[in-house]
This record gives C-alpha cells, structure tokens and sequence, in this order.
C-alpha cells in the first residue's frame, strides 16, 4: 500500500477518497485553488497544496501544477477522483512518466473507452450487444445522414469524445437531419474541441442501467451487480439505486458478465462503470452505450448493497494486489438509493444558484450516509460543478430504503444556497418512482408538477415572526408600549403590524401576522389556523423540508423610483449567480426582438439573454469576464420610439 496519495480533485469526492485513505493509513493530499482555499477538503487533508488561481483551467486542470504538488508532497500514487483529469488519457500517462501510480485504468484504456465509436467496436468484437448505429469514425455530414434514414426515425446523434448529454440531438423527423447535424457538430466542437459525430436508434422511454466491474492486474475480472439510473433532467443523473427492480437474476447474470467481457476487451484494472441502455419492455434487448473509465458518482449504492468500499479496492489493485473475490463470492444484500443534492433552484427552472452556507444540516441515522464537500460557511460559487453533496439511504427492502432517504432530504438544511433538496424528495414520493415504473423521460415529463407553484403563506408568517422578534426590546423590568411592535397604540384598538417582503420570483407581498410564533435561535415555529408549521432559520432564510424560501425585506417606495427611472424600459437581470462570457451589443445600439445581447455562464452552464422586445441599448454595465450576482441588472432595454406597450397592436 502507498504511504502517499494525492486526490486530483476537490468537493464532495476529494473528501470520500480522503475518509478511505485515512481508515487504511494513508497519508492524505489535497489540492486546492483560491477559490477553495477554506474547503471541506482542505481542511481535512493531512496536508494540502494551492494550485493556481480559481479558474479551473489554471488550477484543477493544469497537469504541470498537479504533478509539482506531487512531488513536493512525496506522493506516490494520484486520485483522481471524477470529472476534471479523471478520465484524461494524457493526464494517466503524464504521472505515469513522473514515476507516479494513476489509481484508474491505463492509459489506452481510457483512451479507447473515452472514443465512444471505437469503444463499440471493441466491445462488438468481444460479443457485447450494442445498439444499432452507424460504424467508423469520422462520417461526413452526408454519410451520417444516411446511415440515420437506414436505422430509421427516431435516432441519436452525439458527439463520439464527449459525454454528459452535451451535444446529443434526438431527431425524429429525418427530414430535418442537415440542421440537427450541423447543430450537434457545433455543441460538440465547442464542449469538446471535437465534432466528431455518431448516430444510433433511439429507444423510446429507455431504462438506463449500468454494471459496476472491478478488475486487477492479474486477469481477475468480477462485476457487482447493477445500479438503475434513470431517473435523469437534462440527461444528468439524479438518483441512482441498486439493485434494478428490473432485472432478474437470469438477465443480472448476462448483463454481468457482457459488462466483464467489455472490461476484459480494453485491458482494464481498476473500478469502472459499463453503462447499457435497456428497453423497458423488454430488459433482455439490452445494449451497450459506453464505458466509465473510473469512479462513479453513485458508487455509494454499490458499496451499501456490496459491504465493499469500492476506493479502498481502487487502492489495492493500484498497488498491485489481486482481487481475493471470484464472482460467486459476490452477493447483494438489501437495497440502497442516492440523491443528489445541486446547487440549483427548482423554482427559477433549475439555474444554477450559489451564495454562502449559513446553515447546515446534513442528515444522519440509521442506514444514511452523506458524502459531501460542504461546511457552514462555504461560498459556493458558479467556477464548478453544482453537485454539493450525495444523500444515500439504504434499507433491507426498496420501500424502506425510499422512506428513509424521503426523511433525509426532508432533514437536509443547507440555508444561503437554493438546493433541489425539495424537489429530490416529492419526485422520490412519486407514484412511478415508488412502484420502479422509470425511464429516463419521466423526470422531464414529471418536473412541473413536483415544483412548488407560491409560496405558502406560512412562509410569510415565519419572515414576519423573525422581524418581531428582532424589533421586541430585550430589557428586563417595565417595557415602554411604544417600543413594542404591537401596534399598541393610547386609547383604541391596536393597528396591525405589517411587513413588505418578496421571494426571488414571486410578486412582493404585504404580509400582516395573523398566527401566534415562536422564535429561537435557528428555528421559527408558527401556527396558523390550527396548523403548527416548523422552519430553520438563518438570516433571510427559511427552510422546510428540504425546501427554502429567502424573504427579503421589500421597499415599494425605492422600487417605484427605479421604474420612473428607467421610464417604461426593461431592467434585464442575471438569472442566476455566474460571469459573462459575452457581450453582444454596445451601448446605443439598436436591437430586435429575440436578439442575443449577452451570455451568463455559471457552473458548465451558459444562459443567453436576449431582448424581450425590439428596443435600444440604453444601459450596459458589465463587460467579458463580469462576475454578476443573481438578479443583478446586466442591461436596460429601452423601447424603440413608436414601439408599442406589450398587447398592443
């Protein structure tokens, strides 16, 4: 076993592989940029090395800065953990060369894998089905046209270097493939730097369910079963679990074994991930999609049902031991589903959002586990990946697994930055899901129905008892009556006490207690006709089973001035926190409805703003590479002369 580990990696990940290195006695690395510099994993790390500035290209990603915080710590090994380097061929060959041990695959491996059109070639070789698509690299636009019309609507076009749903095009009409072509090349050049392209059939409400394989050095080769994973938004995973209700043993055996042959037909070592696309009607149509060249985000579901610790074993193999397991030695026991939980707002269409931790509650008990990079505090900022944190639940049965994560995320409180936390635990409460009816449409289908639509009154009622609460007198003896905010007034009935506050997205409201309340601090408790409704608390904000509200205080007065300010124009406001990549127009300028004037990007994410209305350029306050707040205004459009009033003719 190493002495030393470097973890390449930061966030949620950096701290699990942390926590195995220190049970097995392994000195822990870690790494870090500016942006990072009082991180969770930072901190606990037995050491760790400030890479560069916050951008990821000068810090995460720079391979020359990486290797030198290796060598000055004295590591021996490298984790990469997943996303940045992870599953980079040049990278694996760069420690290689530095005399370091990558703990993942080799090289070729993640090269080949890393192709998806030369990785389904292999894997065909080597008996694995595959679905039916086109074959070599490198079509033109015209060949790909026609190997699409011989498969037949609907097809999928994706990008043959890149993953993550980036670049992929449904397209069932085939009369539109010239366009849908040369839009997917477009998005792919530019998340991948490649256009390469590829075209397969699309299943329709497809089950996407992947084959967890751990391979040695020795030629050792077992699989662990299977985890479903298709429940998906926007082609992202956001609940995984194992075993599949799918699957019987008969097709669990198959699928396991297909996965260890692809693993076999890429010389791999090491934990990794085959992922199939499987016909809901039909699980024994299975078919090969890709593989992941290294840890999975979802490998806690693994683990639980397993009893192994999936790094631990990435350890081993990398320092050279066997796999004491044959496959019959493997056995899944239970059940086990994962959330994750995003820094995203649900209710803003699922932005990504950011701000500071000022309350944390991350949940715990009997058969929960929370793998997570957060501490109060933090700053979550729009640099990386949204994914905070991963809630596991695990039971002896799928109905007890999925309450026990329903309550996790119903404990979770991560006040200061908008989660999915709420919107993870209705969708987790949802008739398809409790009954394992899943495809992986049935989050986008199902998404509007499990966002709240307002905000419930009690919510205003808290924000109002907070603000009494801070306005009462906290002096001992006689109270003068004027100083309290009761309304008491000399000789009549009390005036009511009201509050202006407004909810990001909501109209603002005047909000006149009406229930009695409770404040502590961290907590407000109100009744309201009967009904006693219990929330966190810290500064602006309010949670509630996994939900949050910030209410903040509204001043009508000041928001009547800024609209004769700008005199009928239209204030255009970042939608979420991030930087602008870029500015389309200048000051003065003149625009037409639907005109692109500028790009927010935030956590891999860009945002276009475009102009509600034909208009002229009459405010411009950010430039390329603007850091912006949410709702902070970017642009005043003002009306064109003659332009009419919306409805007008």
């Amino acid at each position: 076993m190493f002495d030393t580990v470097l973890v390449a990696n930061r966030g949620e990940i950096a701290v699990r592989v942390i926590r195995t290195l220190r049970a097995l006695g392994v000195r822990s690395v870690a790494v870090f940029s500016e942006a990072d510099a009082d991180a969770r994993h930072v901190r606990e790390a037995d050491t760790a090395v400030r890479l560069g500035p916050a951008p990821a290209a000068e810090s995460y990603l720079s391979v020359e800065r990486l290797l030198e915080a290796a060598a000055r710590t004295g590591a021996q090994a490298v984790h990469p953990g997943y996303g940045f380097l992870a599953e980079n061929a040049a990278f694996a060959r760069a420690c290689a060369e530095a005399g370091l041990v990558f703990i993942g695959p080799p090289a070729e491996a993640i090269a080949l894998m890393g192709d998806k059109i030369r990785a389904k070639e292999t894997v065909r070789a080597a008996g694995v089905p595959v679905v039916p698509g086109s074959s070599g690299s490198g079509l033109t636009d015209e060949e790909l046209a026609a190997a699409a019309r011989e498969i037949g609507a609907p097809v999928l076009l994706k990008p043959s270097a890149g993953g993550g749903g980036k670049g992929m095009r449904l397209v069932r009409d085939t009369a539109t493939l010239a366009e849908e072509i040369a839009a997917a090349r477009r998005e792919a050049r530019a998340s991948f730097g490649d256009d390469t392209l590829l075209v397969e059939r699309w299943i329709d409400r497809p089950r996407h369910i992947e084959i967890q394989v751990l391979a040695d050095a020795h030629g050792n080769v077992v699989h662990l079963g299977e985890r479903e994973c298709s429940l998906q938004r926007r082609h992202q995973k956001i609940v995984e679990e194992a075993p599949s209700v799918l699957l019987d043993e008969a097709t669990r055996a198959a699928m396991g074994e297909a996965a260890v042959q692809a693993a076999r037909s890429c010389g791999y070592t090491g934990a990794g991930t085959v992922e199939f696309i499987v016909p809901g009607r039909d699980p024994s149509a299975y078919y090969f999609m890709e593989m992941n060249t290294r840890l999975q985000v979802e490998h806690p579901v693994t683990e639980f049902v397993t009893g192994l610790d999936l790094v631990e074993w990435q350890l081993r193999v990398a320092s050279g031991e066997a796999l004491p397991y044959a496959q019959e030695d493997i056995r899944l026991t239970g059940h086990a589903v994962e959330a994750r939980l995003c820094a995203e707002d649900p209710t803003r269409g699922f932005l990504p959002s950011g701000g500071r931790v000022l309350a944390l509650r991350e949940p715990e008990g009997e058969g929960v586990r929370t793998d997570s990079g957060l501490s109060e505090g933090a700053e979550v900022g729009s640099l990386y990946d949204p994914m905070l944190s991963k809630v596991i639940a695990y039971g002896p049965d799928r109905a007890t697994a999925l309450r026990r994560l329903r309550a996790a995320l119903a404990d979770t409180v991560t006040l200061g930055v908008p989660t999915n936390a709420g919107f993870l635990r209705r969708l987790l409460a949802h008739p398809a899901v409790v009954a394992g009816e899943l495809d992986t449409g049935l989050v986008e289908r199902e998404a509007e129905g499990l966002v709240p639509d307002g905000v419930p009154e009690e919510v205003y009622e808290a924000a109002a008892a907070v603000r009494l609460d801070a306005l009462a007198p906290r002096t001992e003896g006689w109270t003068d009556p004027f100083s309290v905010p009761s309304g008491w007034r000399m000789g009549g009935r009390p005036a009511p006490v009201s509050f202006d506050l407004r909810v990001a997205g909501s109209e603002p409201v005047r909000h006149t207690p009406r229930g009695t309340h409770h404040v502590t601090p961290g907590r407000v408790t109100v009744t309201l006709d009967g009904v006693t409704h219990a929330f966190h608390h810290a500064g602006d904000w309010l949670g509630r089973d996994g939900d949050a509200w910030q209410v903040r205080d509204h001043d009508p007065v000041a928001a009547s001035l800024t609209r004769a300010a700008h005199a009928g124009a239209d204030a255009l406001t970042a939608p979420m926190p991030g930087t602008v990549t870029v500015v389309k127009v200048a000051l003065g300028e003149e625009v037409v409805a639907g005109q692109s004037l500028l790009v927010v990007e935030a956590m891999k994410m860009e945002h276009v703003i475009s102009a509600p209305h034909a208009g002229t350029v009459a405010e411009l306050d950010v430039t390329p590479g603007t850091a912006v707040a949410m709702d902070q205004v970017l642009v005043v459009l003002a009306p064109l002369d003659g332009t009419e009033e919306e409805g007008g003719e």
